[in-house]
């Protein structure tokens, strides 16, 4: 066991309006298991890069370990896998690696194949194998999950329960659940670590809200109290001050000094009212800072004029000689949440593009219904380049709405100016997320939309389809988005 130090931490990218990270210090047990959340933009994958020494910053980090992160970069994806390990880490034992293998699940004959013939959840699972095979280092994971179906996603976190001393990002909470024993939060203002999975720190960080919430409309009666009566003691003050150099109804004389001795009395009676509430201002001010704002989000989808939107009977589709799904047969009904679910390359997407209208081969019955209108949410986010503006004019949207929405996923009106392309892959997905809620539809369909998107936006998203209850059609991993939205499951 040993540490890693980090203090005060201060760093921002050249050119950039704000600092990424601000004077911040924390510890990090190298045997810990650590999960790794916060906002999207919030400067995960940046920190793991300083981690590494990709750039230069203000403070230090300091360690008797190395660093090693994932995922790696390979340059001949041609390559046999078992020659692209050999590039990962050229000292590797053979059996060490049969074993890492083994306890992913993978089968030895992929060391013999070329690297690029593996499937995304293949891919991930041999870098993680060959990672793991790396002694002395404090290992970073940078979302592993966004390539794995669920039950890659469930033999890559058992796996990573076994193991420790590693970051590793993911905004999965069945995952995080899985293999961490401490989480690591980037909040509004600060870096926090809390013992225990990411279930355990969102009922505590839930608890601190509510306690903070309640506190903050405790002290805003407060204060208004307070100010009531400090300004009722100052007016009370001036009357008793004015009466000094005035007679009394029987005629007689004002005794100054007891007025004065009044009046000062009540002078400091308002000062204490006037220091008791900035006291509870500043108390005021220190509450709510690190609470995440979760706007609810609004959609309005067109009404179809038929119960039944589409309908796919016993089909099957087929590239050349090699059939991606065979024999799928179920209907889209108005107000349906059906996900698709199944391992990658069982013909998801395929599915997916059918019912938008690409020109996919299959054979069976496929029939949709007419004029129907489609939003579609696609997994690439490659082609997003250029301001949100000229974004929103391409896609015939409305740019007030369009960027509203966006607001509500955490967007900062600093985002607002960039390029799309600067963006985070999570940034990127929300964009493509609010361009769909803007879309006059009768139907959403939605490909891995969560990929890369941060928790609290995902709870967003959720409560939104579950309030508007919306007809959508969606492939997704994540089992607890899956297990709250899905009011129909479809096996592949």
């Amino acid at each position: 066991m040993s540490l890693i130090q980090v203090k005060q931490l201060t760093f921002a990218y050249e050119g950039s309006y704000d600092n990424i990270f601000d004077d911040v210090s924390f510890n990090i047990d190298t045997d810990w298991k650590l999960g790794f959340t916060g906002r999207n933009g919030r400067g995960k994958t940046t920190f793991l890069n300083l981690l590494m020494g990709s750039y230069e910053y203000r403070g230090s980090i300091t360690a008797r370990v190395q660093f090693e992160i994932f995922p790696f970069h390979i340059a001949n994806k041609g390559a046999n896998v078992l020659d692209v390990i050999g590039d990962i880490y050229p000292d590797y034992v053979h059996w060490e690696l049969m074993r890492e293998l083994s306890l992913l699940k993978v089968s030895e004959d992929v060391l013999y194949r070329p690297f690029e013939t593996l499937s995304n959840g293949e891919q991930t699972k041999v870098m993680l194998a060959a990672l793991f095979l790396k002694e002395n280092r404090f290992l970073l994971i940078d979302e592993p999950t966004n390539h794995l179906d669920m039950e890659g996603r469930q033999q890559v976190g058992q796996y990573l329960s076994m193991k420790s001393g590693f970051i590793l990002v993911s905004h999965d909470r069945a995952f995080l659940d899985q293999c961490v024993d401490h989480i690591l939060s980037i909040n509004k203002t600060n870096i926090e670590i809390t013992k225990g999975n990411f279930s355990d720190w969102w009922e505590q960080k839930r608890r601190q809200d509510q306690y903070e919430l309640a506190e903050n409309d405790k002290l805003k009666r407060d204060i208004g109290r307070l100010a009531q009566a400090a300004e009722r003691t100052s007016r009370w003050s001036d009357a008793v001050e004015k009466t000094k150099n005035g007679t009394l109804n029987s005629g007689l004389k004002v005794d100054k000094g007891y007025v004065g001795h009044k009046a000062a009395k009540m002078m400091k009676r308002s000062k204490n009212l006037e220091h008791r509430q900035q006291a509870a201002i500043e108390e005021k001010s220190a509450l709510l800072k690190n609470i995440e704002t979760s706007e609810s989000l609004k959609l309005s989808q067109l009404s179809y004029h038929k119960s039944r939107l589409a309908e796919l009977d016993h089909v099957t589709i087929q590239y050349g000689d090699k059939a991606v799904c065979t024999d799928v047969s179920f209907t889209i009904e108005k107000g349906d949440r059906i996900t698709l679910s199944g391992r990658n390359g069982s013909g998801k997407s395929s599915i997916l593009k059918l019912i938008c209208g690409e020109e996919i081969p299959y054979s069976g019955t496929f029939r949709i219904g007419s004029r129907l209108k489609i939003s579609y949410v696609s997994q690439d986010t490659s082609h997003l380049q250029g301001t949100l503006t000229d974004y929103a004019k391409a896609q015939g949207i409305d740019e007030s709405l369009f960027k509203a929405i966006l607001r509500k996923l955490d967007f900062s009106r600093i985002q607002f100016e960039k390029d799309m392309s600067s963006f985070s892959g999570g940034q990127k997905k929300k964009v493509l997320i609010s361009k769909s809620l803007c879309e006059q539809a009768h139907l959403h369909i939605w490909d891995e939309p969560l990929n890369f998107i941060d928790v609290i936006s995902r709870m967003q998203i959720e409560q939104l389809l579950q309030e508007y209850n919306p007809t959508i059609l969606f492939v997704e991993h994540d089992r607890e988005f899956c297990r709250h939205i899905a009011t129909k499951t479809v096996r592949l």
